[in-house]
């Protein structure tokens, strides 16, 4: 019976994960919660889960990244990267993408690249964002510390008793992968949309929200009147009046005090709103607000804006800076601006303050497009030293002469001393949500074991895939894995998928390594839907993409991904050792 309960309760925490209203972190560490107060995990069990050595290591990467990220090495290369045919430059990025991806955290390797890709004007930046979003992935299946995910993975396989992955096992079959996927990304790059070079302000689809206020000249004429007909690249879409929807706006319509003006258009030409008296955008006076600095940002995958209103949140004091419009991929966004919950991976045009790039919560909330860097970059000495220091931690863990866990805190140590590194900045950007996830996950793996609802899910895997055997065992387990990673998110599908596999394997009478590598490749296999993994809502919007130009590019790449390592895999980890 309880078996029964621990799936009903899944299926439950899947539904959730997949409506998307409330973050991972919340549902896992209810989940794990609910499980602990139910009595199926004693506090002995919960607590090892958050202590995890895994999980230690996975925290102690993400923070040194901190530094490495700031590096100037990525702003260096972009001519070189870019110059050339288009397909030659997305080569180029995508290859280098790959190979700092394969020992840095993939969202900070396209968080560092988004600004650059965008800004440049030879090539169209369309072409090359979701590429450089899918090479991150294929970057991060080539090495343990490449994806948070292969770390959560190897947390598992810890906690479950299985010996740690090593730091190249998923070099053999992920470095060919990742090659034949970026061939194919090469001869389908077409598929992608091509905005011209430079266009990616000219021709974003922002939408800003204004009001006219009470005692305007604006009120009582018409539209006409108003001279709002001819804005230089502005458009005024709709007119909210009350409960009333005014669209399409004709010329002869009269604007009311009160009227909410919906605006569409492009990113340089919103300052000519700053000439009508009494018109705020957003809430604040439209020419003090536009003679400000206008700053493009992408709202990050750790901003406490994800999920909220601009209503909820008190922008101006947090950031001194007001929203003057948002844009969401190529979107229409319906409803009040200003009411509608923000979501990872929205651009919003900010009129930045001088105190804007000051801010210590800049980094974790943005991504920033355009202006000024968030915090200095090193110099090239400092580059180098923490590079080479990065570089000696994974030499020493790969020759087995120091573990991953003591280098990296080895590291961490030295990176504070030196000041390269700072406390406040690692209390701003420590992953408390993936800590949270995780710890919870494990605890949650554990009950799916001991309660044995894996052992039944893994009975329901063998019966339906009886005449094919392990091998059909073993499609299925990535085919499931897949399914998750795309409708949540690679974590949490991991987090789940896991404690199903092993037990498939042992039901089996298996070596549990190839279900175990199959899971980890599986979670990473997030080509089609931008929403389920955090690098493609970053280039989402950047690159004013559509949800079809996510499947018409992604399908021929995880077709390739998947045919690939269900194919290597199984070579180069027997179901049966000999």
């Amino acid at each position: 019976m309880t078996a029964y309960l621990v799936l009903g309760s899944i299926a439950l925490l899947l539904a959730l994960l997949i409506h998307g209203r409330i973050s991972p972190a919340v549902l896992f560490a209810g989940c794990a919660a609910s499980y602990y107060l139910l009595g199926w995990v004693d506090q002995g069990s919960l607590l090892s889960s958050f202590t995890n050595p895994a999980l230690a290591t996975l925290i102690l990467l993400l923070l040194v990244s901190l530094t490495l990220e700031r590096s100037p090495l990525l702003d260096r290369l972009s001519d070189a990267l870019l110059k050339g045919s288009t397909a030659v430059a997305m080569l180029r990025l995508s290859g280098f993408a790959v190979v700092l991806s394969a020992f840095m955290n993939n969202t900070a390797v396209v968080g560092a690249l988004l600004g650059m890709v965008s800004r440049q004007r030879l090539q169209p930046a369309s072409r090359l964002l979701i590429p450089l979003s899918y090479a991150a992935i294929l970057g991060g299946i080539t090495t343990l510390v490449g994806t948070s995910t292969n770390l959560v993975v190897n947390s598992f396989a810890v906690g479950a008793g299985l010996p740690p992955l090593e730091m190249f096992q998923f070099s053999i079959v992920g470095v060919p992968v990742a090659i034949a996927c970026i061939a194919v990304m090469a001869l389908t790059n077409r598929l992608l949309p091509a905005h011209p070079p430079g266009d990616s302000e000219a021709g974003s689809p922002y939408f800003l929200e204004a009001r006219v206020m009470p005692g305007s000249v604006l009120a009582g004429r018409s539209i006409e009147q108003n001279q709002m007909r001819n804005l230089e690249g502005l458009f005024l879409l709709e007119i909210e009046r009350g409960d009333r929807l005014v669209s399409p706006v004709g010329p002869e319509e009269v604007l009311q005090e009160g009227d909410l003006l919906v605006f569409t258009g492009e990113v340089r030409r919103v300052q000519a709103l700053q000439r009508f008296p009494g018109l705020h955008v957003f809430g604040a006076r439209a020419d003090k607000l536009l003679k400000s600095n206008l700053v493009e940002v992408v709202v990050s995958s750790q901003s406490e804006l994800a999920n909220r209103t601009l209503r909820e949140v008190d922008f101006r004091t947090m950031f001194d800076a007001g929203v003057v419009g948002i844009r969401r991929g190529d979107k229409r966004i319906a409803g009040q601006l200003g009411r509608i919950p923000l979501r990872v991976g929205d651009c919003l045009l900010l009129a930045a303050g001088p105190d804007f790039f000051q801010h210590r919560n800049l980094d974790r909330n943005f991504h920033v497009l355009n202006g000024q860097g968030v915090r200095p970059k090193l110099t090239s000495g400092q580059s180098t030293a923490a590079l080479s220091g990065f570089a000696a931690v994974i030499a020493l863990s790969a020759l087995e002469w120091l573990s991953l866990f003591d280098g990296l805190l080895l590291l961490m140590a030295a990176l504070l001393a030196s000041r390269l590194l700072t406390l406040g900045e690692m209390r701003r950007r420590f992953p408390f949500e993936l800590l949270v996830t995780i710890g919870s996950s494990l605890a949650m793996a554990k009950v799916l074991e001991n309660s044995g609802a894996a052992e039944l899910m893994a009975g329901w895997m063998r019966a339906a895939f009886a005449d094919y055997g392990v091998m059909g065992a073993f499609v299925g387990v990535y085919l499931m894995t897949v399914a998750l990673t795309e409708l949540i998110t690679n974590n949490a599908a991991a987090a789940l998928a896991f404690p199903i596999a092993l037990t498939t394997a042992r039901a089996f009478g298996v070596d549990p390594t190839p279900f175990v590598m199959i899971v980890a490749y599986g979670a990473s296999a997030g080509f089609l839907i931008p929403f389920g993994y955090q690098t493609h809502l970053m280039v989402y919007s950047a690159g004013r993409y559509r949800m079809a130009d996510f499947i018409r590019a992604g399908l021929p790449v995880s077709l390739t991904f998947g045919i690939g390592v269900l194919t290597l895999v199984p070579v180069a980890f027997p179901f049966v050792k000999g």
